[in-house]
């Protein structure tokens, strides 16, 4: 197929289905990649954009579920600003993201998803604005909501009496400034995080994932290797992400992309390789508002208050059927409030740092292309609002990490967990700490970088991580790239090994304590044999996992929040699924004031006693996904094949290949490997599965060609140059 650019551009598809385009000038191939984009995930961009406009219910369906969801996203106000951005854009970037939406239009003049007309939706025209609120909705949903859900739990704990000394096992050295007296008097409103079954997936939580280099000191090509497998919802289609090969003279990309986002993200060039995970730097930050009458108080420097009136914003909801709902909000330099000022109190307001994700965002992702090496990428790609950790690796023999995010710059001692007084000048923010402070690494003696949502603290000057997923995911890639390369220099294929290993150090960690505790029954002497592998056939780890619920359910249930909440928190939220190093901090703690007057041996022993009785099933017979299309979510009849599955999951939660299956917002969800990427600097070919596939066409061959693959550990093969 020829497209019309600059010049003519050639775009067509390989044997699995990605299409390779080959354009005279990096102009022309931002314009097929828009092309691409909306050909094969027009759906995809269109839903998201309706959805972060909070126009759902006008466009989609008039359900309650829906309008919560739209109710959100007018609170979380993704839209504000966006299109200002394109202002701010280089005159680079500005040509680029120009391009890349002359591409989309270009396809959706020749029509629109079939779904869409069907319900009578007429998309306007895509423009940088919505390609800047696609990229906010990528950097919110998960990454910083979910540091915001944190920060509201450690409230309500503190209002249900939860003691100063147990929160401080949890949340260690973040309570700098805390005033428990006022948390306890502030107002809180119901959850804020949309309880949709359907349309809240569209937009993923993106939570975890893995990336590691090692130098070419310790592989069989004496070149750097890249490995990547961002985790997040896997149990829709399309796949969030859509590879895609560029070429141009001067250049050629493989790149896992953004449906919606102009840009090269998890890419390969001739010379550099990134990949990407999640931090949990804290870049979201709730005051307390003292309020009344509309307004909130100020302290001044001569000691007395001014009282200033809440920016108003009001926001209209159009739905299908039914009356517009008409809601108001209410904001500050603090962000948004929760609750109505006129009645008189203390309410939280809420800012997330990246709010403001825009035009620095698409200039530092757009001069990715013009990198040469470790050194340039770090400094580019570390100017990028979102927090990620990026490892790369060059030709030249380099390897590197940068953490990119803007971080809040707090007063001294303040983690950013606790709720801080907002009419206390010396609470708010002066401005973003630099890159150059932020945790990074390039060519460690070592030899090797390993990321995987653990503290990173250590690798920087700044402090970003207050409450980071646990350490056991990087430590198994560490401890196996070690064993590996003690035999052999390591190759590609030890990648695919450890991308998909399952064994669990989170596992062998509570087991050390629990064994010698074991009854003695058949039961516990099946967990006492346990390989603490999470592989479908494994009775063990079901057992395991019934002991590790009932164990939280325990010390966190009847002993501190109530057995009602705890349980709630454990099968309808992913805040142990999130942070479950916080609690495994008490919970493999020899003393704790969470195990009330009991020892932790007795509470092991008991526990186990009543958490064994049950015969036990596999684990696979657990872990059954099903990967839902996006617009119809299960409606429709199975044997049309919009749905596929249900497949079986091997792993867990602290598995390299992490296997967790939860449910959260009132829906089945999860965090799994989205995509896996390999690639051996030595040679321009990247190895990848993905979860699916190119298309959100139900009918064409390439909507999930790549599950099986993904499913079986089968990588193909795709040629940068």
């Amino acid at each position: 197929m020829k497209l019309k650019g600059l010049a003519d551009i050639k775009i067509k598809r390989d044997p699995h289905g990605v299409y390779q385009i080959k354009a005279s000038c990096e102009r022309d191939a931002y314009y097929a990649m828009g092309y691409c984009h909306a050909k094969d995930r027009g759906m995809q961009m269109l839903l998201t954009r309706i959805l972060g406009r909070g126009q759902g219910s006008q466009y989609l369906e008039a359900s309650d579920e829906l309008l919560n969801i739209d109710q959100f996203f007018r609170r979380m106000n993704a839209i504000a600003g966006t299109t200002e951005e394109e202002a701010k854009l280089s005159p680079e970037g500005t040509r680029l993201c120009r391009a890349y939406c002359e591409g989309v239009n270009a396809r959706f003049a020749k029509g629109i998803p079939l779904e869409l007309k069907l319900i009578g939706y007429r998309p306007d025209p895509w423009t940088t604005a919505d390609s800047v609120l696609t990229a906010r909705l990528m950097g919110f949903i998960g990454m910083a909501q979910s540091q915001g859900e944190i920060e509201r739990l450690l409230v309500q704990m503190v209002q249900s009496g939860v003691t100063r000394n147990r929160l401080e096992e949890l949340f260690p050295g973040a309570f700098e400034g805390f005033d428990e007296e006022l948390i306890r008097k502030v107002k809180l409103s119901e959850r804020i995080v949309p309880d949709g079954v359907l349309w809240n997936s569209l937009v993923p939580r993106m939570m975890a994932s893995n990336n590691w280099v090692v130098a070419g000191s310790k592989t069989a090509s004496g070149k750097p290797i890249l490995a990547n497998d961002p985790h997040l919802e896997v149990n829709r289609l399309p796949n969030v992400w859509y590879e895609i090969v560029l070429r141009t003279p001067e250049q050629a990309v493989y790149s896992a992309t953004m449906p919606g986002v102009p840009g090269i993200l998890i890419s390969r060039t001739d010379t550099l390789a990134w990949g990407a995970t999640y931090t949990f730097m804290d870049a979201i930050d709730s005051w307390v508002e003292d309020c009344r009458d509309g307004k909130f108080r100020r302290r001044r420097p001569d000691g007395g208050d001014d009282w200033i009136p809440f920016r108003v914003r009001q926001e209209t909801i159009h739905r299908k059927k039914g009356r517009p709902v008409q809601l108001t909000f209410y904001e500050n330099d603090h962000g948004v409030l929760d609750g109505n000022p006129h009645d008189p109190g203390m309410y939280l307001a809420t800012r997330w740092s990246s709010s403001v994700i825009g035009a620095q965002s698409l200039d530092a992702i757009a001069s990715m292309w013009h990198a040469k090496n470790v050194r340039e990428g770090m400094e580019r790609i570390g100017k990028l609002e979102p927090s990620f950790n990026w490892v790369m690796a060059d030709t030249e023999g380099n390897i590197g990490h940068q953490m990119s995010g803007l971080m809040p710059k707090r007063r001294a001692g303040i983690s950013g967990l606790v709720p801080l007084p907002g009419w206390l000048p010396e609470n708010d923010w002066a401005g973003f700490v630099d890159s150059l402070d932020l945790p990074r690494k390039y060519n460690p003696p070592e030899g090797v970088i390993v990321t995987a949502n653990q503290d990173l603290n250590a690798w920087g000057n700044a402090k970003p991580i207050n409450a980071p997923m646990g350490p056991y995911r990087a430590n198994r890639v560490s401890d196996l790239l070690a064993s590996m390369s003690a035999r052999a220099p390591l190759t590609v294929e030890d990648m695919f090994v450890i991308q998909y290993d399952v064994h669990s150090l989170q596992a062998e960690a509570f087991m050390a304590i629990l064994r010698p505790l074991l009854p003695t029954t058949p039961n516990a002497a099946l967990l006492g044999d346990w390989d603490y592998r999470y592989d479908p056939a494994s009775q063990g780890a079901v057992l395991f996992e019934r002991f590790y619920r009932a164990l939280l359910q325990e010390v966190f249930g009847r002993n501190g929040l109530g057995d009602e909440v705890c349980a709630y928190l454990s099968s309808e939220t992913p805040i142990f699924a999130d942070f479950y190093d916080c609690f495994d901090r008490v919970l493999l703690s020899e003393h704790s004031e969470w195990f009330g007057a009991e020892s932790r041996d007795a509470l092991y022993h008991r526990v186990a006693e009543a958490a064994l009785l049950e015969a036990p099933t596999t684990w696979g017979s657990l872990q059954q996904l099903t990967l839902k299309n996006i617009f119809f979510g299960g409606k429709l009849p199975r044997f049309l094949g919009f749905d596929r599955g249900p497949i079986t999951i091997p792993g867990g939660r602290a598995t390299v290949s992490q296997g967790q299956i939860l449910r959260a917002g009132g829906r089945d969800t999860c965090f799994l490997p989205s995509i896996r990427v390999v690639t051996d600097l030595a040679t321009p070919v990247v190895r990848t599965n993905l979860a699916g596939g190119p298309s959100d066409r139900r009918f064409s061959r390439w909507y999930a060609n790549d599950l099986d693959s993904w499913t079986q550990g089968l990588y193909k093969t795709l040629r940068v140059r």
